[in-house]
């Protein structure tokens, strides 16, 4: 019988980390001794182990609001009214102290595994056998993902399996970086320890991991490394690649890759991105459309956009896996109160751009029906339903329930203030986890809950993995695109739309049109609009960017918005809103890009010296985070002498803080 509440699993969930305070950081690893994690009696009952790993919860998986909200922002996909210093050649700089390089988290789980699967070794854990090893998968599940974290922002990274003694040549020893493969290879070991523990049905059911959740994240781990070793090979960026760092150092001179050459190791990874994916695909429906953009309770519910805006997803089985909230305990998020208004994000013109008509053309395809960007809503007639849900358009309704005054969403979005609450970078409004209950709109009283893995990304991760592998699909990867294309409401021949694309528009509007600064055949991009268009405000673009090296081409793109000078000017002169279009005098005055730059609302562009107001540009050393001075001084042999540390710093990055990449 299950003994674990809703509640309590919510509770335990937002406030797990709690429990950790007093802890103590050890200089050289940014660890905790294991005399502080817990008393030597601790973790022989199976509530025991729930306890431990439900604690980390709230530091591993995002909040509503960074996943829907701050995680799709500085892409070509979304935007605020700034973008990110990641595209500012010289700004971002080498901090002093902190950053990625920490290991707190993963050295109280190692204590946790480590002790866990002894105690269950010598049967001195009482309890459900089934649970107890649950709580365990889940130790390896809570592991691979800081590792996965960390293997997207610094590469190589030390591989620290079990507690260290307090001991400060053991923990220098320790801070000695491994190749991101074998980073990688770890990853997905911990992750198949996690599958043959883990269960799909455990106490408090999809708040907490499941099997299959683990499955998909085993996929995107081994996609995202075959295809980041296979668009970064020789470059200083994957191990052996030609400047790379960690050839430098004796631990890692000489390393040869497991499989046997760099071009093997990618098929490496594809075979474990296919086989976890189809798994999951093969097992799990997708859940059902019907393409109504719900204004009223007297309208037919969408399961398929409900699914996004409920408080417990439980019911859906594309979910595997969810963050949940309750008001009641005080428990909330603030993600719909700031998209209810606009809280200065936007879609871009560019991702607008990217979605099909549900005829299956490309919009400047001949015959494909598109009926402009004049107006945002003419934007979502005949589109694909991904669009036509996910974005709000002037017009439809913003709350039904539990409010007697529904309000409708305004035809003039109010693209020309910078009032972070009430503004919109874009005026294309963010649409994905939006909820119709007026409750919901509380401050910090939200219950939306976060979908954090969801069978759908099975399905396009098999496809993108099958092609990059054998540059064809089979009878699988068709049947998952038709799939996902057919509760997308669009026409579910992709070969249609592949034989229309025209990659000399497409490149205008995708930066996942290139990789290496090429762009790429029409089927491989296909499969990434598809991407691009399935994730739309679920924070993946960036992650998908970099793996695919899909930025050395940007130098000065322009984001933009909505087509405002255009015949949409005309709902602003009839709202009585032109003199709040202020464009061509001061930068303290202008609250709107020029009509002289571009029909398009460009938010980077309403100040001249602003730092994005010559767009976007890009270089290699970005691709990686630089690694704090600190960590070098504190492993140094002298405590000074950087060059005496067994750490290497990110290609392109200085050791020396507060200094920029120089490439």
């Amino acid at each position: 019988m299950k003994t674990l509440k809703y509640k309590h699993i919510v509770k335990g969930i937002v406030l797990g980390c709690m429990l950790m305070t007093g802890t103590g950081c050890d200089d050289f690893l940014d660890i905790t001794p294991p005399s502080n994690v817990a008393p030597e009696n601790y973790l022989v009952e199976e509530s025991q182990l729930a306890a431990y790993t439900i604690r980390y919860y709230t530091d591993n998986f995002p909040s509503l609001n960074s996943l829907y909200g701050d995680d799709e922002m500085a892409t070509d996909n979304a935007t605020t009214r700034n973008s990110s210093n990641r595209y500012l050649i010289g700004e971002w700089k080498t901090p002093a102290s902190g950053g990625e390089w920490n290991f707190n988290n993963i050295y109280t789980l190692n204590y946790f595994i480590q002790s866990a699967e002894k105690n269950l070794e010598t049967g001195s854990i009482k309890g459900n056998s089934t649970n107890i090893k649950h709580y365990i998968g889940e130790g390896y599940f809570l592991r691979a993902y800081q590792y996965f974290y960390r293997l997207r922002k610094l590469g190589d990274f030390p591989i620290i399996k079990e507690v260290l003694p307090d001991n400060k040549e053991a923990l220098i020893e320790a801070s000695k970086r491994r190749p991101r493969n074998e980073v990688a290879r770890f990853i997905l070991q911990d992750l198949d320890k996690a599958t043959e523990y883990l269960t799909n049905n455990p106490d408090g059911g999809k708040a907490r991991i499941t099997k299959n959740a683990a499955l998909v994240l085993k996929a995107r781990v081994a996609l995202f490394e075959a295809t980041w070793e296979k668009y970064h090979a020789g470059t200083a960026l994957v191990p052996n690649g030609k400047g790379w760092p960690g050839a430098e150092k004796d631990y890692n001179k000489g390393y040869q890759f497991p499989s046997g050459s760099p071009e093997a190791e990618v098929n490496f990874f594809l075979d474990q991105a296919i086989n976890a994916s189809q798994t999951v695909a093969d097992a799990v429906a997708l859940t059902a459309n019907n393409g109504s953009i719900q204004q009223s309770a007297a309208d037919a519910a969408n399961d398929y956009y409900d699914m996004f805006a409920t408080q417990n997803p439980n019911g859906y089985p594309e979910v595997l896996m969810y963050r949940p909230y309750n008001r009641d305990l005080s428990i909330g998020t603030d993600y719909n109160h700031h998209i209810y208004y606009g809280y200065a994000r936007g879609y871009t013109h560019q991702m607008e751009h990217s979605f099909l008509m549900k005829n299956g053309l490309p919009v400047y395809a001949e015959g494909s029906g598109y009926k402009g960007d004049d107006y945002i809503g003419d934007t979502k007639i005949d589109r694909d339903d991904r669009w036509r849900l996910f974005m709000k358009a002037p017009g439809e309704v913003k709350t039904f329930i539990n409010t007697t005054s529904p309000e409708y969403f305004s035809t003039t979005p109010m693209v020309y203030s910078d009032d972070v609450k009430y503004s919109t970078a874009t005026g294309y409004l963010l649409g994905k986890g939006y909820s119709h209950d007026l409750k919901d709109q509380d401050l910090n009283k939200d219950q939306t809950a976060a979908i954090m893995f969801r069978a759908a990304e099975a399905y396009i991760t098999y496809i993108e993995a099958y092609y990059e592998k054998n540059h064809k699909l089979d009878d699988k990867a068709d049947k998952y695109w038709r799939a996902l294309r057919t509760r997308a409401g669009i026409d579910p021949d992709y070969n249609k739309t592949i034989a229309a694309t025209d990659m000399g528009q497409e490149k205008l509007y995708d930066w996942g049109a290139y990789s290496t600064g090429q762009l790429i055949d029409k089927t491989l991009f296909n499969i990434r609009r598809e991407r691009r268009n399935k994730f739309i405000g679920e924070g993946y673009r960036y992650n998908d960017l970099i793996r695919w090296r899909a930025m050395d081409q940007l130098n000065g793109f322009q984001i933009e918005g909505i087509k405002l000078w255009g015949p949409m000017i005309k709902d602003y002169e009839t709202a009585g809103l032109t003199d709040k279009l202020i464009y061509g005098k001061s930068d303290k005055e202008n609250t709107i890009s020029s009509p002289e730059l571009s029909k398009y609302v460009r938010p980077y562009q309403v100040a001249s010296t602003g730092l994005y107001y010559n767009g976007l540009n890009f270089c290699q050393a970005h691709y990686l985070s630089p690694i704090a001075e600190s960590h070098f001084l504190i492993t140094a042999s002298d405590g000074e002498t950087t060059s005496t540390s067994p750490i290497y710093q990110n290609p392109g990055w200085p050791i020396k803080a507060n200094e920029s990449a120089d490439r």
